[in-house]
Parts: C-alpha cells; structure tokens; sequence
C-alpha cells in the first residue's frame, strides 16, 4: 500500500493504475473480477425508478399548488392524474393570469402522465429481471419486487459477504454499542449501504404493521421496557440476518441446478 501513498503531484492515472495492479498481484484474498449479470440490470432499473418517482412527485406538488390558486379550497391530497384531469374540468379562468395557470397545469398534467407511464414500463422490467434472477426474496413479509430488486441490485454476488456480521456490517443494520456501566443501550448506526438499510425499515414498519413474528417480537420488546426505536434497531438486524439466508440458499440452489444440468448434458 505504500506505493499507493507516494508520489504527490507525480501522479497520474497511468500510475495508479500501475500501483494498484502491483498491489494486488500480493493479495490474493481480493475478490475476483466478474462479468455484470442480472443484479447490475436490477441495480440500474431500481436506480431509474428512484429517480422517475422522486420526478413523479415534484410535478405532483407543483401541479396541486397551481391547482390550489386555480380552484376555490384547491384539491384535495392524494391526488392522481385522473383526479387531476376531473378537478380541471371545473376551471373557468377569468384573467389573464388565470389562463396561464391553466396552461401550466396542463403541461404538468400531461408530465405526470409520460411519468406514470415510465413508471408502470420501469416496474415491468423490473419484474422480468427479478423473476429471471429465480430469488424467493420475495417470499419475505414486506419484501415486494422493488425492494427485493433493490436488495439483488446493491447487494450483486452474496458470497462475497462470509457470515451474517459481515452482512449486517454492509447494510448499516448493526446497532453500535452505547452502553454505560449496567445500563446496555445500542444507537443507531449511520454508516453502510443506506439504500440497504432503507429497506430493512421498510419490511420492519410492514411487519410490525401487518403482524405476524415480526409484530410478535416488536411487541415482546416493546413489553420488557424497550424504546420503539431501540425495537426497530433491533428487529432490522433480524430481517438483515433473513435476508442474507434466504440469498446464500438461492445461491446455493441456483448452483446445485446447475451441477445438475452440467451432469445431463
């Protein structure tokens, strides 16, 4: 490593190249280079969903506000481009200023559709890749096909990932100690894939909502004087611990069809 810390302005690309390719010719515990598969179309699919909803939702608020000066009491929340479509029929400018806030939401209305479509079109892929990867993800309470591709997509080779800690470790999901003296506390931990831990509080609001063991244990806690944070902590560690079984037995599946296939042909 020390050539990776020598050379100040000397450097190049060239050069850093040539040093991390030195660097690793003595450590053969890195991981190996592989081809992209499915998880890097998972990845980036869930990527341009996040960005298509985050889009989605700002013409929302902006054609709601102009609908709010455009109609006496404005509309109500929840609103879709359906509704949208309804409340504007009811719009009869007066001024000038009035018909340029209608044109303006009609241009945001027919944006909230071509989003709507991309959306719909975005989760359609979505579902063709993840059905491709033959995960049971999905089998998890709380655990829908964004979610579960989002997991794939940041997640990619599981092996990569020796034990359940490591995992935890990686998904932000491992509470840090903050004990004193008798008093055990744990707080929360802001390192790590955040996009990993987003969705371990997903499926723990969804099971703690929802019932079933993860409302069991939720409740339990809640019984023996834990904090509903300090049980959220606490259950997203269990999920984390799920959600790295369920992949290593995927893996682990996935390479005994193929044995067995390599054995028929």
């Amino acid at each position: 490593m020390i050539l990776l810390g020598t050379g100040g302005n000397r450097k190049t690309d060239e050069a850093d190249a040539r040093h991390v390719a030195q660097v690793a010719l003595f450590r053969p515990d890195l991981r190996q280079v592989a081809a992209e598969d499915q998880t890097t179309i998972l990845r980036l699919l869930t990527e341009r969903r996040d960005d298509l909803v985050h889009e989605r939702t700002r013409v929302l608020n902006r054609l709601h506000a102009v609908l709010r000066d455009l109609l006496p009491g404005g509309v109500a929340t929840g609103l879709s481009a359906d509704k949208a479509a309804a409340a504007m029929k009811r719009i009869r400018p007066v001024t000038a200023t009035d018909n340029c806030r209608r044109d303006v939401a009609r241009d945001l209305l027919a944006d909230l559709r071509r989003l709507d479509r991309l959306v719909k079109d975005n989760e359609i892929r979505m579902r063709e890749a993840l059905a491709a990867t033959r995960t049971t993800l999905t089998s998890l309470r709380g655990l829908g096909t964004a979610l579960a591709a989002k997991v794939l997509g940041h997640v990619g080779d599981v092996t990569r990932f020796p034990t359940e800690q490591h995992f935890a470790s990686y998904t932000g999901s491992a509470p840090l100690d903050a004990s004193s003296g008798n008093n055990v506390r744990h707080r929360l931990n802001t390192r790590g894939n955040r996009a990993l831990n987003s969705v371990l509080h997903v499926i723990a609001v969804v099971q703690i909502r929802d019932g079933g063991r993860g409302q069991e244990y939720y409740q339990r806690k809640i019984a023996e004087g834990k904090t509903p944070s300090e049980v959220r902590r606490a259950l997203k560690r269990r999920l984390s611990n799920v959600v790295y079984r369920i992949m290593k037995r995927d893996h682990r599946t996935q390479l005994a069809q193929a044995a067995r296939h390599t054995v028929a042909l």
